[in-house]
Formats: structure tokens, C-alpha cells, sequence
């Protein structure tokens, strides 16, 4: 009986883990707007002086896309509760970009294995456990 019990118990430990980890992970749903990138010397507005990097998740399709500031980009979402990865191979545009801004933009994102959702309109990638990347929420 005491087993039966035990089971039980870890059985609805389970569930609520996977309930909570889907409804975190529907948090990215909808697109994101960067507004901060680690590493270059060059000021934001001056990596991205016209158009900001946008990038837009559709978790139903398990796909993600968006546009670096001068090209569009897709690919497939491998992402959970805490995790996400770029790595797979992803298409993009190959129009020529003036500036840094678009390949500090890839380069950073190929480095991202984590995120967090911030009350719901502040998104940041993280490499380890230091934000990266930091989006804002578009409506």
C-alpha cells in the first residue's frame, strides 16, 4: 500500500511538471523586438541605427523567424521550459547588410542554450547564466 501510494504521489509530480514546463515555455508565443546585445563596442543604435532585430516564435508549428535588421531568417524551434537552441541549421536572406550589426546579431545567437520570460513582455537569451540578448515583447 505504502508503494501504491508512493507511485501515485510521483505520478502527480509528473504531471505538474510537464503542465508547468509547457506553460512555460508558451510564454515565448507571439514576437519579440531586440533592444540590448552583449559584446560590441559599437552602441546599440549604432549597430542598428534603421530597423532593430525581430524574432517571432510559433509554437504550434515548432518554428521560429525573423528578420536580423537586413535579412529574414527562420528554422526550427528546439526549445523547453528553460533551454532554447539555435544551432540547427536555419534559412536566411542573403542581402548585403551595411554595418556590424547583422553578424554580431547571428554570432550571438548561435551562443544562447537558455531564456526567461520576464513578466511577460521582457524575454532574455542567456548563455550559462549571463544575459546576452534582452527582447521586448511586440503587440
Amino acid at each position: 500500500m505504502l508503494l501504491a501510494a508512493i507511485v501515485t504521489l510521483s505520478s502527480c509530480n509528473t504531471v505538474k511538471n510537464t503542465v508547468a514546463s509547457s506553460s512555460d515555455l508558451s510564454k515565448l508565443e507571439g514576437s519579440w523586438e531586440l533592444n540590448y546585445i552583449s559584446g560590441p563596442r559599437i552602441a546599440f543604435n549604432g549597430l542598428y541605427p534603421g530597423k532593430k532585430p525581430e524574432l517571432s516564435f510559433d509554437l504550434a508549428e515548432k518554428r521560429f523567424s525573423g528578420n536580423s535588421s537586413c535579412n529574414s531568417f527562420s528554422g526550427k524551434l528546439v526549445a523547453d521550459d528553460s533551454s532554447i537552441n539555435f544551432n540547427e541549421p536555419m534559412i536566411a536572406t542573403k542581402m548585403a547588410c551595411p554595418g556590424e550589426g547583422e553578424a554580431i546579431f547571428f554570432e550571438m545567437i548561435k551562443k544562447v542554450n537558455k531564456y526567461e520570460v520576464a513578466g511577460d513582455t521582457t524575454l532574455n537569451f542567456m548563455m550559462g547564466d549571463i544575459a546576452i540578448m534582452r527582447f521586448k515583447k511586440v503587440n
